[in-house]
């Protein structure tokens, strides 16, 4: 039976952003709609209906309205949303200019800075005009290799207010993986820094960019934005200008470009761990609305919030937290190492800057609770009202760990999306209790359903999480993609017409999901079909055990486990504890699960997003190339997997 973990009082249900919605609905289209089941089934059976009201909801500023909805409304990945539309994107995301926090920033050496709404968009002023006065126009792309602070906010607002398009690559990215991504997509402005503060130490950027701009050709001016020092040397390009100089001090105005609804905004990259990493090109008002309906709907938020997320300017995260100006709140930025210079340090900032929701990932749940963090013995958490959780699944455990440890009255909801949708199809509901181990619901306007092996829908058993209808935040299309083959191919070659997101699910008897892991990552053993996440759930619920990975490697007609772990407080792996993690999956999951071999390693292969990285590792112990480790952020963990295989320790 399922364990309640939480639900909303009366006084949430009544005053949250959803009831309003599901009021307004009745209202205004005679509907008797009384919980959410219903909300998200007429919003599925009714997009025509449910994506406007959603608009006027959230207030979206457009200089021209909608002349169609939907057009191809059965078709993936041919519809198209809101047809006629015009409107900005940065200035939807610019509703106020007043006193009002806009962004509070810290950082792992102690800085403190506050921008207010004012502030904010003078400064996006003055950087749009000196953008336009260069000549950066709609469609332009423009590259920023930043760190998590309020120049980059500023950077992107600036360049979406010309209808031009932003990217961005986190500071952390080897060289290589820089190249890779802004060679496919040749910016004309690059914004950067001197350099970064991570894990106690400053790394320089200006090396990689001024490599960078002798091999992409189509950069044609830098902006550098002082961080480790005042006055960064700039000899390493003549395109280099500080970005104080580059401001034009005299706009006082921001003159929005006005644009389609489809208008590209942003280029996001996959993760690149299978090869050149692609380039998802996203819409201006898909982006904008899904957004809305997430942070609003879903997250309850409202302008008094303080919002903040750990998140680089490479995840899409990142992205989602900075729509969260439309709604007039606070964001809190974070550059920086998440457990340094303690293991405690982001749960201080709740404390100290009053953040109300707290994004995170489920790797961070699980290593302050190794390093055993006690929040509710040390911390406040008086403001604290959601905890929000992604990047892989949250395991039940994690939900113990939060309500007996950090904060047994906050809502926890974990998040389930990517990059591919930049937003979510499965998250948090402030009208819906929390169940021990589940995603709390299905996304409104989202048509997600679970497909067995045939195609057929199924509830309560595991299978390929899909969405049957279109939704406006699909990528608009790759970059390059001529005639949308890569796209297709990503998507929609598994079963035609319908979005497979490559993600191992069962939606259970509350319409909540629970995620086992990436379908292209599913281990079958003697035929058994078995998501890592339920492996990992065991596994590191062992206190000795940092982290872990499992792969499957093809053995004589079959598949076979193998389970790499790494160990905490420089533990050694014996035979005591190898049976003890045996023991825990088999009594817990079932003798399917079990690895045939465990293997202590030094550490495990992450992306950027610190996401795992199965597939290169289950590549390496079979000899195969892994096409792209400048993707991975610590790629010489994968000569350890390596030496592995070739030492034979692997083929026992």
């Amino acid at each position: 039976m399922p364990i309640l973990e939480w639900k909303p009082s009366q006084t949430l249900i009544d005053t949250c952003h959803m009831q309003h919605f599901i009021q307004l609905v009745n209202q205004q289209f005679h509907t008797k709609i009384t919980s959410y089941q219903q909300l998200h089934q007429w919003s599925t059976r009714h997009p025509e209906l449910f994506w406007p009201t959603v608009w006027n909801y959230a207030g979206i500023k457009a200089s021209k309205t909608w002349d169609q909805v939907l057009v191809n409304k059965n078709k993936m990945p041919e519809a198209t949303w809101f047809t006629g539309a015009k409107l900005n994107f940065a200035e939807n995301l610019l509703p106020r200019k007043d006193g009002h926090a806009a962004i509070l920033f810290a950082n792992e050496i102690g800085e403190r800075r506050t921008l207010s709404y004012q502030q904010l968009y003078q400064q996006v002023c003055q950087l749009s005009a000196a953008m336009r006065k260069i000549g950066i126009k709609a469609n332009d792309r423009v590259a920023g290799f930043m760190p998590n602070m309020p120049e980059t906010v500023i950077a992107m607002l600036a360049t979406t207010s010309l209808g031009a398009i932003w990217s961005s690559c986190s500071p952390d990215f080897g060289y290589h993986g820089l190249h890779d991504r802004l060679t496919q997509i040749a910016p004309k402005l690059v914004f950067t820094t001197d350099g970064h503060h991570y894990n106690g130490k400053s790394f320089d950027a200006l090396a990689k960019v001024k490599q960078l701009q002798h091999e992409v050709k189509s950069i044609e001016k830098i902006i550098v934005i002082p961080y480790l020092n005042q006055n960064p040397h700039l000899s390493q390009s003549k395109k280099a200008v500080l970005f104080p100089e580059f401001l034009e001090p005299t706009a006082n105005e921001i003159n929005y470009t006005q644009c389609d609804f489809n208008h590209p905004l942003y280029i996001l990259f996959s993760s690149g761990t299978t090869g050149k990493p692609k380039c998802i090109v996203h819409g201006a008002g898909g982006t904008l609305i899904q957004h809305l309906k997430e942070l609003m709907l879903h997250t309850n938020l409202h302008a008094e919030d303080k919002i903040f997320y750990y998140t680089t300017c490479s995840w899409m995260m990142w992205n989602w937290l900075v729509s969260s100006l439309a709604v007039g709140a606070t964001l809190v930025l974070y550059d920086g190492a998440p457990l340094y210079p303690t293991p405690a340090i982001l749960l201080d900032l709740i404390d100290e800057l009053g953040i109300t929701i707290f994004g995170t990932s489920a790797k961070y749940i699980s290593a302050i609770e190794k390093q055993q963090v006690k929040p509710i013995e040390t911390h406040h958490l008086q403001s604290l009202t959601t905890i929000l959780s992604t990047g892989s699944p949250l395991m039940p455990q994690n939900y113990d760990y939060i309500y007996q440890t950090v904060k047994p009255s906050v809502q926890l909801s974990s998040i389930s999306g990517g990059t591919d949708i930049i937003s979510c199809f499965a998250l948090g509901n402030p009208l819906l209790p929390v169940y021990r181990g589940e995603l709390q619901c299905i996304g409104l306007g989202m048509d997600v359903k679970i497909f067995n092996d045939a195609g057929e829908a199924v509830t309560q058993q595991k299978g390929e999480l899909v969405c049957t209808a279109p939704f406006p935040s699909m990528p608009i299309y790759f970059w390059d993609d001529g005639k949308g083959e890569k796209y297709h191919h990503a998507y929609f070659e598994k079963f035609p017409h319908v979005w497979a997101h490559g993600d191992y699910a069962t939606i259970t008897q509350h319409h909540g999901i629970i995620i086992y892991g990436r379908s292209d990552a599913t281990l079958n053993p003697k035929g058994v079909r078995i998501g890592t996440a339920e492996i990992y759930r065991e596994v590191e619920s062992i206190t000795d055990i940092a982290e872990s990975i499992v792969v499957g490697q093809e053995w004589g007609n079959d598949t076979r486990l193998i389970l790499f772990v790494k160990l905490a407080n420089n533990k050694k792996l014996n035979d005591v504890l190898k049976q003890k993690i045996k023991q825990a999956i088999r009594e817990n999951v079932s003798p399917h699960h079990v690895p045939e071999i465990i293997i202590q390693v030094p550490d495990i292969p992450k992306t950027m997003s610190g996401k795992i990285v199965e597939l290169a590792v289950r590549d390496v112990i079979h000899g195969r190339e892994v096409k792209n480790s400048d993707a991975i952020a610590n790629p010489d963990t994968l000569h350890y997997f390596k030496n592995l295989a070739e030492l034979g320790l692997v083929k026992e």
